[in-house]
């Protein structure tokens, strides 16, 4: 826990997802709210197919969703929120002619159905 997921759209030439998972990674342990950093998931699915509203100029956005155990209050949420989406900020030379949108979404995980194990430690 926890599960980091981030999507993003194809016209974003100098996003590096590799880069940008590390560093957001770096930002939730960082955070002080994890035991190990090993315990932090992250993946990154580039969007094929995707439509931003209807107007016809070029968009794209960069969507963090982290999944945690529920729990934590509200202002330790957006504290997580704030500090993803500062990663997100920083992490390229955005196109100078594209909308880009950069999102970062807390979600709760049930603590009580929530089920993990580790093989090899």
């Amino acid at each position: 826990m926890p599960h980091l997921h981030m999507e993003y759209t194809p016209n974003l030439p100098e996003l590096d997802a590799d880069k940008a998972l590390l560093r957001l990674n770096l930002a939730l342990v960082a955070s002080g709210q994890f035991a190990a950093e090993f315990d932090i998931k992250s993946r990154a699915v580039q969007v094929g197919t995707f439509r931003i509203g209807t107007g016809l100029g070029e968009r794209a956005f960069v969507h963090v969703k982290l999944a945690l155990l529920s729990g934590r209050s509200a202002e330790t949420k957006r504290q997580l929120s704030q500090s993803l989406l500062a990663v997100l900020q920083d992490l390229c030379e955005w196109p100078a002619n594209v909308e880009v949108q950069l999102c970062a979404e807390i979600l709760d995980i049930d603590r009580e159905s929530y089920t993990k194990t580790a093989i090899g430690f």
